[in-house]
């Protein structure tokens, strides 16, 4: 879904290609609480970091965990949003709150298939 896809800048009306290329845990890249999902938005990286918080909120919540696959998803819907949104375009990371991670992942799994990598 949120792997490889396209997205229309709001302002520009431009049609960007935007392509999942890495997870890092930021706590050894840039001493950050924080998974960063680096993408490619037409060859320019652009990086979502998803508060380590979430994951803890999310198997209190649910009993369920946020798996390397489902963090991709999620902040591939943010980014995705985000550029259609006008919201930031020229930004080179953005940075989720845990109430706006919890956000995508719901929106994230009501559009998936039941298979999505949600595991108990």
């Amino acid at each position: 879904m949120y792997q490889d896809f396209h997205a229309v800048n709001r302002w520009t009306r431009q049609n960007l290609h935007c392509s999942y290329q890495a997870l890092i845990v930021a706590i050894a890249t840039r001493h950050a609480d924080a998974v960063d999902i680096k993408f490619l938005v037409d060859g320019r990286p652009v990086w979502v970091a998803l508060p380590h918080s979430a994951w803890k909120q999310y198997k209190n919540q649910t009993g369920r965990v946020i798996t390397d696959p489902l963090a991709v998803q999620i902040a591939g819907h943010f980014l995705k949003t985000a550029l259609e949104s006008g919201e930031g375009v020229d930004r080179d990371i953005y940075s989720l709150t845990v109430e706006q991670t919890l956000a995508h992942l719901d929106a994230v799994v009501a559009n998936a298939e039941p298979a999505l990598t949600i595991k108990d």
